[in-house]
């Protein structure tokens, strides 16, 4: 085989949340310019683009469930679908996507005498914890996560391979990212035609911003004391939508009243490279959960510099005093300070177009197909 003369890819995926949906239409779109591709899923949003696009096998509607027990078994009900649905298929290769912890249709593929890959979003395990930590005891919750985490390690040691998005992901995935079945450069791709600098950081107010989800993960409790902190000449503001908007809302109703702070709401996709363009500093102080958040990408494809917590992925793209600067300490009073001093510098404009030159040069579509042809390549061979 040839790299021109690469593999038919199966990718599968859990249930899929709007989020999951995002990343799981880039890494089609990914691999179906470089090859013949096709989805198996569950819950796949009804207005995904996915369904015009391409190939799909969706296995159920019906939802995760609202118990643990009803989620469990669908887990185990989806896993014996897969596995039939995967013996009906011709691909060569199958590529689970943040499906790691799909023991049974891993192991049944590799049976089937297919090449299998296995491609964590994030940690899945910690992100379970952390919900289930608000529906039930802290031990249970743990326990549950713990064995999730055994089902994923399962998953990785029975697959050919593990790609993860960057070598510092694979790391903390406690997987070394020069074995020879990790395969640590599968980062995501942006759209640098779409996201790009359209206001010369030089021409941009005093806006410090978070985007993305305003949940417990994300820090926001944090950020609400930090925008109460920092000076009057710079407006903190929150561009999304999610469970503690109603909380921020009370919260700092008074510097809502005083210009201080903005809550934006939802914004449509089309409206972020605007609102990126209007930052001189995206924060995101989440936990490890996710493996490199796309935000953080196309905020650098904008010019926009980023603080951004050291976890998974991260500091490999948000390269301290180059791109961005990393978060030591999520304490709000550390983080004020944190923001003032990176707003007090006078190379900013510099470390805007230093991660402008990151994204082009490593995270566009180009080097993404690149990236992918060069993994299929090697675990096919």
């Amino acid at each position: 085989m040839t790299e021109t003369e690469l593999p038919d890819v199966c990718v599968v995926t859990h249930p899929l949340a709007a989020a999951g949906e995002n990343a799981t239409r880039s890494l089609l779109d990914i691999l179906a310019a470089v090859t013949n591709v096709a989805l198996v899923t569950a819950d796949l949003p009804t207005d995904s683009e996915i369904r015009e696009r391409r190939e799909l096998v969706e296995l159920t509607r019906k939802g995760a469930g609202d118990s643990v027990a009803v989620a469990a078994a669908r887990f185990l009900l989806n896993q014996l679908r897969m596995c039939r649905v995967l013996a009906e298929r011709d691909e060569d290769v199958v590529l689970f996507y943040g499906a790691t912890s799909y023991v049974l249709p891993i192991v049944a593929a590799r049976l089937l005498g297919k090449t299998v890959l296995v491609e964590p979003r994030g940690d899945v395990p910690l992100t379970l914890r952390l919900n289930w930590e608000q529906q039930m005891p802290a031990p249970l919750a743990s326990g549950l996560a713990g064995l999730v985490r055994a089902l994923e390690r399962a998953g990785f040691s029975v697959a050919d391979g593990v790609v993860t998005y960057t070598p510092e992901m694979a790391r903390q995935l406690d997987l070394h990212p020069e074995a020879p079945t990790v395969y640590p450069t599968g980062a995501r791709y942006v759209r640098t035609d779409e996201f790009a600098v359209s206001r010369p950081y030089e021409d941009r107010e005093r806006v410090v911003g978070f985007l993305g989800r305003l949940d417990e993960e994300k820090g926001i409790r944090e950020l609400a004391e930090v925008a109460k902190r920092l000076p009057e000449d710079v407006t903190f503001r929150f561009i999304g939508d999610g469970d503690l908007r109603g909380w921020l809302e009370a919260e700092l109703a008074d510097d809502i009243d005083a210009g201080r702070v903005e809550l934006t709401g939802w914004v449509d996709h089309d409206d972020v490279p605007a609102q990126l363009n209007d930052l001189s500093l995206l924060v995101l102080p989440s936990q490890p959960t996710e493996g490199l958040p796309t935000t953080i990408l196309e905020a650098l494809a904008c010019g926009t510099p980023v603080y951004a917590s050291p976890v998974s992925g991260v500091p490999d793209v948000v390269r301290e005093g180059e791109t961005g600067f990393l978060i030591d300490s999520r304490d709000p009073a550390a983080l004020a300070d944190g923001i003032e001093a990176i707003l007090g510098r006078d190379d900013l404009a510099t470390v805007s177009e230093t991660g402008r030159d990151l994204i082009e040069s490593e995270y566009s579509f180009e080097a993404a197909c690149e990236r992918y042809r060069q993994i299929l390549f090697a675990a096919s061979a």
